[in-house]
């Protein structure tokens, strides 16, 4: 890094005040939400916020019975929380890179730990991948998001888009998967044998394969996930 007079900091980092789109980027990884209303986002994701916002964590029968027991089938550790008010709040998690994305009557599909924050306008349900159950711990679930709004997401560096063809099967390590187009539905091809077990990773023998047509979004990073039983 550079050397600055505090004057100098202070202006290279300091917020812009005059910018006032709903979900915009303040930094590639820090998202501002100029909140008038409400927002969801990933439980922990509030850096900072000016203004009068007051945050509520999920509740348990926030989102009906159907996703209550999907979350607790999945074992998953993304809690949701919501901030409602009005003022600038910034969203970020662990120094991740920010994406925005504004659907319009779209769907994607996003891996439950890669979402940020998305607008009470966006429907969402959790889809259980139950085939890798037992295989992997952790990280096997995804987070559909249906309709018309803004959706944030996370990746570690540079997200790279794939594009899936009719008869060309693109396959991705599960670990590096982070979003995909909501028509496709991804299938799991494994390997495991006592040879894919020697001197590499048994993640590197499962891959996700996706077929027809669409994109899927990968990062240039194998992201381990945490249990909530470890």
């Amino acid at each position: 890094m550079g050397k600055y007079s505090l004057n100098e900091f202070i202006k290279k980092t300091q917020q812009d005040d005059y910018e006032n789109e709903y979900f915009e980027l303040e930094t590639e990884r820090v998202l501002e939400v100029n909140l008038d209303g409400e927002v969801w986002s990933k439980m922990g994701a509030m850096i900072s916020y000016i203004g009068d916002i007051k945050f509520e964590r999920e509740r348990v029968l926030e989102h009906g019975l159907s996703k209550m027991f999907k979350k607790a089938l999945t074992g998953e550790g993304t809690q949701l929380m919501k901030a409602k008010g009005k003022g600038r709040l910034y969203l970020a998690d662990q120094g991740k890179k920010v994406t925005i994305f504004d659907l319009k009557d779209e769907s994607i599909c996003v891996n439950g730990n890669d979402l940020l924050a998305f607008e009470p306008s966006i429907n969402w349900d959790i889809q259980l991948m139950r085939k890798m159950a037992g295989i992997m711990s952790g990280g096997l679930f995804n987070v559909t998001l249906q309709g018309s709004g803004k959706v944030a997401i996370t990746t570690h560096f540079e997200p790279l888009t794939l594009l899936v063809k009719p008869g060309e099967t693109v396959y991705t390590d599960p670990h590096a998967t982070v979003a995909w187009s909501g028509n496709l539905t991804p299938e799991f091809k494994t390997d495991i044998s006592f040879r894919t077990f020697i001197g590499r990773g048994s993640g590197e023998s499962i891959q996700m394969a996706f077929s027809g047509e669409g994109f899927v979004i990968i990062q240039p990073y194998e992201e381990v996930y945490l249990s909530n039983e470890s």
